[in-house]
Parts: C-alpha cells; structure tokens; sequence
C-alpha cells in the first residue's frame, strides 16, 4: 500500500482508506464482529486511514472503531459532526460545536480526535463563516488535532478554501463526478489542503456488479434516499438516477481494462490525480478490503484513457447528475 500526504496535517496515510459509513447499518444489517473482521482485514491490507462519523448508526460506527483503537497502533482516524438534528437545525455556535465534538470523543475512546470535519452544514453557514473561527478555537482547545469539511458541491469546497486552518476537504468524487479535476484541485493544492474523496464508486454502481433488478435493503440509504427524501440526493449514486446510472456503466465498461475489475479501476482512475490523499472506500467484507486495496499497486491509466472517459462524463453522465456537483 502506498502513501500520501494528507495536506497539511502532516499525516502520511494510506492511498486507500476505509470508508465506516457502513458500520453504523445505513448499508443494512451489520454486525459489529463483521464490523471488526473488516476493520482488521483492512489494516492487514495497509490501510491507515478510517473515516466515519457521528451520525452514523447513532455513533455505532465510532464506538466499534474506539474499541478497535485499543487493539492497534498507527491509524489515523477521522470523524464528523453536523448532522444531528439538534447541531443542524442550530447556528454552529461555540458550546453547541464543542458538546457534540467532546461526544465524538468519548465515542472514539480518545481526549482528542485526529481529524474532525464538518459534515455536509448548510451552505448559508459556511458563507456566514463564523464556525470556521468555532473550529480554529476547538483546535486550540486540544479536543482536535486538525479540522476540515466534508461538502456536497464545488461552491461549498471553495467557499471553506477561504479559510486558512482548513486542512482537509471530503467531496464526492468518481468517473461520475469529475469536475473537481478542473475547478478545484490545483486550489486546493496552493492552499496545501488534503483531499479525501467519498463515494469513488457512487454508491457501489461504479462496481459494475449492479443491474436494474438489484434490491437494496429497507434500511439501506441505496433504498430510501434514491431520490434525495432522507438527505442530499447526491450522496446515493452520485445523483444519477439509480436505472440511469446501470445504463451509464454497461456504456462506460468497454472503455475500461478488460482484465482488471471495474472497481480498481474507478479506484485507480481517482489515484491518478496528484491531488487526491487518499479515497475512503466503504468496505462490508475482508475481500472487498483487498479488492480495493489492489488499486495502490497498479499503474495509472493511460493518458487516452483519461481523455475518453472525460468526454464521456461530460456528454452523457453530467447531464443526468442532481442535487449539484
């Protein structure tokens, strides 16, 4: 497994980390056991960085990774807050950020957190700006080693770029998301900020295991926010409509090595962009850990290759996109 500079933090991390969404049950049922054979099969594979948050199962998924902290050394752990009801709906004031960032703490196990991020928070308030100075203090305080923002469009990336003690930006990235290429990473790279990409494969499409006869689970947010009712639209599949999407991939999978799977090479597609720190893939299983993880050691795609599936983004995927880019 190789490894990136995670802006600057400081942190060298693994290309692939571990996306912990899962563990909380928002992809079905689970099981901590599963949850921890995951865990283990992923740092056997490498890999240092896990990223989960509050939110997730209710801290479910940050109580399981706290108990796996105790077991291992040398992970770096990010974690997220603001999507809680009761943060979400308030105007990120001080006490308020600081309540819920001492929860995260006591989740994880720790007395300060590695990375914290704000998660998706309305736009009005990153415009506002006054929680980036609420964050800049809880840095100070020592309940956090670094901060950063985890945001659903390029305008919510820029606006937080504005903002010298930002560190990381998580955005949504993939062969179905591709304009940050152009309208955010050489920014990104001047301001020395990290990038963390979410949903490399949109939700699992981009696997290209999926067909339109696919169920999700009732618990499952593939099911109950296909169409943007739970949350942003965005993060399920990208924003493509789920039957689209299953037309979008079988047109873009003879564009891809033959002999490799789909998904290392969406995986290896993001990685060829100097940019990117590292990509949190949501694993359920120690051969999905693996799979993924084979993606650090293969060699960029070739430059054509690129420049096709660019031109196929952006006349025959971008247009079907909701819910921004």
């Amino acid at each position: 497994m190789k490894t990136r500079r995670l802006g600057k933090t400081g942190y060298e991390i693994s290309e692939i980390g571990l996306g912990c969404w899962q563990f909380g049950g928002d992809f079905g049922p689970t099981t901590d056991d599963t949850s921890r054979e995951t865990m283990r099969a992923a740092t056997e594979a490498g890999v240092t960085f896990f990223d989960t948050a509050d939110v997730y199962g209710g801290g479910r998924s940050e109580r399981v990774i706290g108990g796996y902290l105790k077991e291992v050394d040398g992970l770096t752990v990010a974690t997220k807050l603001g999507r809680n009801g009761e943060i979400y709906a308030s105007d990120f004031g001080y006490d308020m950020v600081r309540a819920h960032l001492e929860q995260n703490c006591e989740n994880l196990g720790v007395e300060c957190v590695d990375l914290i991020q704000l998660h998706c928070i309305p736009t009005e308030r990153l415009r506002e700006g006054d929680v980036f100075a609420v964050m800049d203090r809880l840095q100070s305080d020592g309940l956090c080693k670094n901060w950063g923002a985890s945001v659903e469009t390029i305008e919510e990336a820029q606006i937080c770029l504005r903002h010298e003690g930002l560190a990381t930006l998580q955005i949504i990235f993939n062969l179905f998301r591709q304009d940050a290429v152009w309208e955010l990473f050489d920014d990104a790279k001047k301001a020395d900020v990290g990038i963390i990409v979410r949903l490399p494969l949109a939700s699992g499409l981009l696997a290209g295991k999926y067909s339109k006869d696919t169920d999700f689970a009732e618990s499952d947010h593939r099911n109950y926010n296909r169409d943007g009712a739970a949350f942003s639209v965005g993060e399920t599949f990208g924003g493509i409509p789920f039957e689209k999407g299953i037309d979008l991939v079988e047109g873009m999978r003879g564009m891809l090595p033959p002999d490799v799977p789909m998904a290392q090479s969406a995986l290896r597609w993001i990685l060829d962009h100097d940019a990117v720190s590292t990509i949190i893939a949501g694993c359920s299983s120690a051969r999905q850990v693996q799979s993924n993880a084979r993606a650090s050691e293969m060699a960029p795609l070739p430059t054509g290759l690129h420049a096709q599936l660019k031109d196929y983004y952006q006349k025959s995927v971008r247009p079907s996109i909701r819910g921004g880019v």
